[in-house]
């Protein structure tokens, strides 16, 4: 179980620019780390599109912001040109990063176990600084803004 203050879970996960990534590569740096059910979906477009207008002012805080799916890199390429996405997806096909960070599970009688919607903000050191456990997809990049400009 992954909890505030603790050593961010390593990952090893292919990216939508087509190159491997790992935690590792982000120390130094803020790390935005959320997960997402599906791509192309209308909780999902809405909460990429959200972090693609607030990116200048995310970036500006020194983070950097990676979403992380079930789904394949060609659903990441597709997702990416539709809505001009300008931050990086990485694909968990067995989803043992999403597992990794407690956002599996059961999300309702609809859609049955898969991804839950969650967002980790990762400090410089690796540590978990916060962890948004209940994701609105409408407002939620100003909620991490928010939670940056406190910590930054």
């Amino acid at each position: 179980m992954v909890s505030e203050n603790s050593p961010a879970p390593d990952f090893k996960l292919k990216g939508s620019d087509g190159k491997m990534h790992g935690l590792k590569e982000f120390s130094g740096k803020y790390l935005v780390l959320y997960f997402y059910p599906k791509d192309d979906t209308p909780g999902c477009t809405t909460e990429a599109c959200s972090f693609r207008d607030g990116i200048s002012k995310i970036k500006k805080l020194g983070a950097e912001v990676v979403g992380i799916s079930n789904d394949g890199l060609e659903s990441h390429d597709k997702f990416i040109e539709k809505y001009k996405l300008n931050f990086l997806l990485l694909s968990d096909p067995e989803s043992k990063t999403i597992k990794a960070y407690d956002s599996y599970g059961n999300r309702g009688a609809l859609f049955g176990f898969g991804t839950l919607r969650k967002t980790f903000i990762i400090g410089k050191d690796g540590k978990l600084l916060k962890i948004f456990d209940k994701v609105h997809p409408e407002g939620h990049s100003d909620e991490v803004l928010g939670f940056l400009k406190g910590i930054a």
